[in-house]
């Protein structure tokens, strides 16, 4: 993706935090990673950061690398480096502290706060964040909720047809599973 259609899409999302400078100061990316709005990326420490391939950051993620509360009582701020491995999604609101590493394959579950290493192959939910169960798991249980009647590719969501059928569905079924 060129600079100009980055920059675009960062304007178009709201997002306030430009990540171009965030790469000049050290933050390392890698292949598809998708960062969506309100996401804050510690900007003082970012060369303390690394995330893997395949990453989602939903909005309002924080990824901190450095805890500034020792400052004022020991005159020293504490960094550490954060890692997220490839093929991770981290929901909504969570906030990922200074010295963890994400593993591969890892859901972190929206509002989690990230205070300790997450294994491979996770699901990890909570404040503090706790493994739950192994990816793999998850995903049987997830796949078996999904009936032809509430799964829905294409979605349009301004065509009233659509909306309608997706409604009935969630009435009926409690929830809808929408995409690819």
């Amino acid at each position: 993706m060129s600079k100009l259609i980055r920059k675009i899409l960062e304007y178009l999302r709201g997002e306030p935090q430009h990540i171009e400078k965030l790469y000049k100061r050290g933050l390392k990316v890698g292949k598809n990673f998708h960062r969506m709005g309100g996401v804050i990326i510690d900007p003082s420490h970012c060369y303390h950061i690394t995330i893997g391939d395949n990453v989602t950051l939903a909005p309002r993620v924080h990824i901190l690398a450095h805890d500034s509360s020792t400052m004022m009582f020991l005159g020293k701020t504490r960094a550490a480096n954060v890692t997220i491995g490839n093929n991770v999604f981290v929901g909504a609101g969570s906030i990922i502290l200074p010295g963890v590493h994400i593993g591969n394959r890892v859901i972190i579950g929206a509002g989690s706060v990230v205070t300790k290493d997450i294994p491979d192959n996770s699901v990890a939910v909570g404040n503090p964040a706790k493994v739950i169960c192994d990816i793999d798991t998850y995903l049987v249980k997830e796949k078996t909720m999904m009936k032809a009647e509430n799964t829905f590719a294409g979605l349009d969501y301004d065509n009233t047809d659509d909306i309608n059928k997706a409604v009935a569905a969630a009435i009926k079924y409690g929830e809808i599973f929408v995409g690819g």
